[in-house]
């Protein structure tokens, strides 16, 4: 028991992989499998939290209130928000990798799969269900990707980059975004509830729990 909670034990940062690029189009066959196996498992995770139908992260909120205004599909908005979000890092003088491009793709294409692949929940019980395996699936999705080193998602490099021309601290800028996304997709009809409150208090931890099982499965 004692040898699985170390095992389970948050790392408190971004470890080195053996697969880590130096730079943002540094490519190789191992490291971009990694990468879109990463982005694929965060999008099937985001759409349990969407078929748990109990509440969902802010973003895809934000993106499920879109859909509904404009007759989208789900992966359809969560794309297009993507991309507006990545045009913001022109005047923020961020440069996208690899990496980025992929995030905004793969993500909300995996979203779309599962949405389609996993039936919606109707009870409060398995929609809980839903949502923490989903966000278990987001914090080792997160931890691939991430350890990849090919570049940030769209919404990590806009959170980074008003943190630097700001000085408006990470975690600041980083709430202040989701909740104004939140507020946002709730008024446009997107699923806020306790699915909501679960992610917002568990991926942190979800991540940084896959990022340690990651860091100690590649020292070996």
């Amino acid at each position: 028991m004692r040898s699985l909670l170390k095992f389970l034990a948050p790392h408190k940062t971004i470890p080195m992989t053996p697969w880590r690029a130096e730079h943002r189009w540094q490519l190789s066959p191992a490291r971009v499998g990694i990468l879109f196996f990463g982005l694929a498992i965060f999008g099937l995770g985001d759409s349990l939290l969407v078929q748990g139908n109990v509440g969902n992260a802010p973003w895809t909120v934000f993106a499920q209130g879109l859909s509904l205004k404009t007759g989208w599909e789900l992966g359809v908005s969560t794309f297009v928000i993507s991309v507006c979000v990545l045009l913001t890092w022109i005047p923020l003088r961020e440069r996208p990798g690899f990496g980025t491009l992929s995030n905004i793709l793969l993500i909300a294409t995996f979203i779309q799969v599962g949405i389609s692949i996993f039936p919606k929940q109707n009870s409060f019980a398995t929609g809980v269900l839903f949502d923490l395996i989903g966000i278990t699936l987001v914090g080792i999705g997160s931890s691939l990707y991430i350890t990849c080193g090919l570049g940030p998602g769209p919404r990590d490099g806009a959170m980074t980059g008003i943190h630097q021309r700001t000085g408006v601290r990470v975690g600041r800028v980083r709430l202040g975004i989701e909740v104004t996304v939140l507020v946002i997709g709730w008024l446009m009809g997107g699923t806020v509830g306790v699915g909501t409150l679960l992610f917002a208090l568990l991926i942190g931890h979800s991540i940084a729990i896959s990022l340690g099982i990651v860091a100690r499965l590649t020292s070996r």
